[in-house]
């Protein structure tokens, strides 16, 4: 692709009512704008950094993004999923589920530590070079990857990494992986991956020892580093020796829900239901019906877990709110409780039940 018509259409990706913006990036007077540091909580008491770009520069990097990306698209790999068109977590996952069938149940579960942190900018440069010519775009590219960071009263210009939370950040993460994927997929090693997290699937120990080995060293001469204690070799067969990989854990020949996920599903019930929310029962139910459904659908293919398990959960947490609207304090756990909001209260309020849509679901399946 020559680049005026790079630029052309990075022209017609942008909003046409924003006459500002289209002279700032014709004339070269375009700017990013500082970028808001933010922490999202993880599990163990861990956060994950983000950065917050201002709707502007949220713009133009949607509109860059949407010129380059078919272009990166042509050559990425297959065994990539992750923040790509067409492709998400239930592809990459049904083709871990079909290698483990295969009989490669020797897993390298390998972490990059703080990686869309710690990418090199000029090698990531490099890289974007090597697909895109044109002049403006590989400017702007340069300039969001030195967007000044502001935390609190601290500002400071990164000196590598490319924040999350920017629109244009996973295109470039994905792009500089590539190569990995590239050198896997010549070898005939079965990497799943999606954005910085993959496993990589082989028939024997050996083999495994001698892909982390390489991995290992791929990262370091890259300017990345392997997470030591997040990074194992075992044998899936054995318990104990599986892994975790997008909310789901693969061991001893079962896949259940990640432990974490769990966890994560219970906040945000949590967090929805609280016995002082001032809000409707009716509206709790709406609220919490599209964590529910969401939850359900990714999940539902697993049966070591009880989902009536979480539908009392939930019910017992509406029960709570109930229980607080009329002044009574309690935890909505009593047999009173039961007596006066029995399920079938719930039902009628529509809430979404978890069990009886499996069931339905199975006996769909079975006609």
């Amino acid at each position: 692709m020559t680049k005026s018509s790079l630029s052309k259409r990075l022209r017609n990706h942008l909003d046409i009512n924003n006459e500002e913006l289209h002279k700032e990036l014709k004339e070269g007077t375009y700017k990013p704008a500082t970028v808001k540091r933010v922490y999202i909580p993880k599990e163990k008491g861990k956060v994950r950094p983000l950065g917050i770009p201002i709707v502007k520069d949220r713009v133009v990097q949607t509109a860059v993004k949407m010129v380059i990306e078919p272009i990166f698209e042509k050559e990425f790999c297959s065994t990539s999923y992750g923040f790509r068109p067409g492709r998400g977590c239930k592809d990459a996952l049904r083709e871990v589920q079909k290698q483990l069938d295969q009989g490669l149940t020797w897993v390298v579960d390998a972490d990059l530590q703080s990686y869309f942190d710690t990418i090199p900018h000029d090698r990531l440069m490099k890289q974007v070079e090597e697909h895109v010519s044109d002049s403006k775009i590989l400017e702007l590219i340069k300039a969001w990857l030195k967007q000044g960071i502001m935390e609190e009263n601290k500002r400071w210009i990164p000196e590598k990494g490319t924040p999350q939370g920017a629109v244009i950040s996973p295109l470039l993460a994905n792009l500089y992986l590539h190569k990995l994927d590239i050198i896997m997929q010549n070898h005939g090693i079965k990497m799943v991956r999606y954005a910085d997290d993959f496993v990589i699937l082989t028939d024997s120990e050996k083999r495994a020892q001698t892909i982390l080995s390489f991995i290992e060293g791929w990262t370091k001469e890259n300017g990345l580093t392997i997470h030591p204690g997040e990074t194992h070799i075992g044998n899936c067969l054995r318990e104990g020796e599986g892994f975790d990989f997008l909310g789901y854990r693969f061991e001893a020949k079962k896949r259940w829900v990640q432990k974490k996920s769990i966890l994560k599903f219970r906040d945000a019930v949590r967090e929805k239901t609280k016995r002082n929310c001032g809000k409707s029962i009716h509206k709790v139910i709406t609220d919490l019906n599209r964590i529910v459904k969401g939850w359900y659908n990714y999940f539902k293919h697993v049966d070591k877990w009880s989902m009536g398990t979480f539908d009392s959960f939930i019910r017992r947490r509406l029960r709570a709110i109930l229980r607080a609207q009329k002044k009574r304090p309690g935890h909505g756990r009593s047999l009173r409780d039961h007596m006066e909001w029995p399920n079938a209260y719930f039902a009628n309020l529509g809430l979404f039940t978890m069990k009886e849509a499996r069931a339905l679901e199975v006996a769909s399946q079975s006609r």
